[in-house]
């Protein structure tokens, strides 16, 4: 007698997401093996007790990105109104307003197709969510009232793209990902513009790459910012900057 076949948990999942449906759980086996994420073969992915939709319209939402989240509402509990920057799927923004739900949340993205996943994860309509390039976006009137502004821009250089996982190079959104020659790029104009939006006493808080901690530590410093901090991820790297206005 044979033994029973051992599935991996990756097998599983795409079991379970089929839903009994042999030949759909063939469709979603045959993609996963082509090399396509796991988290757009199934179609859904948690984040933060979240279960979120995820395609290829933003990236996957990580756990480094739990962190920025969990370290965002650390540094400033009791914010009222509050900024996520490049926000994809919603992940952050969706998080932020489960965490604080009496908070006013807003959420802003470049990407028309970004925005249009991250509406459909909101189906309560608890996040406001606008089109545009950074802050421009967002109405005038809000200058100055943000106590929390979360981000996690594009940080990849151009070199590293083309040395990343195929898995995330020929999948996830390529815009989503690179910021410039530099890696700096889109970090440099989200500090930059914080302290126009920010309350005082406001809080900044950056995800970027382990390398790039000391960079964007002088960046938020450059732009008056003070108490710029580094926070590690679960492989205790330097993955997350928090830095506040005012004293």
């Amino acid at each position: 007698m044979s033994a029973p076949l051992r599935l991996t948990p990756q097998h599983r999942w795409i079991v379970e997401a089929s839903g009994g449906d042999l030949r759909r759980e063939s469709e979603l086996l045959v993609r996963w093996e082509s090399g396509e994420p796991l988290q757009y073969v199934l179609g859904r992915w948690g984040f933060l007790g979240l279960d979120l939709a995820v395609d290829r319209r933003a990236l996957i939402p990580r756990p480094e990105t739990e962190i920025l989240v969990e370290t965002a509402l650390a540094a400033q509990p009791h914010a009222r109104r509050v900024l996520d920057l490049g926000t994809g799927s919603g992940a952050i923004a969706l998080a932020v307003a489960a965490a604080r739900p009496k908070a006013d949340v807003w959420a802003v993205d470049s990407s028309p197709e970004a925005l249009e996943l991250a509406r459909e994860n909101d189906a309560d309509g608890k996040v406001t969510f606008v089109h545009g390039d950074w802050y421009s976006a967002l109405p005038e009137d809000l200058c100055g009232s943000f106590d929390l502004i979360v981000s996690n821009p594009p940080y990849v250089t151009e070199a590293e793209f083309e040395a990343l996982d195929p898995a995330v190079r020929e999948w996830e959104p390529r815009a989503a990902l690179v910021s410039g020659p530099s890696g700096l790029e889109c970090l440099e104009q989200v500090i930059a513009g914080a302290p126009t939006w920010m309350s005082d006493g406001g809080v900044l808080a950056l995800e970027c790459a382990p390398h790039q901690i000391d960079a964007v530590i002088g960046l938020c410093g450059a732009a008056g910012l003070v108490g710029a901090a580094a926070h590690e991820d679960l492989a205790a790297r330097g993955r997350v900057v928090t830095a506040k206005l005012g004293a």
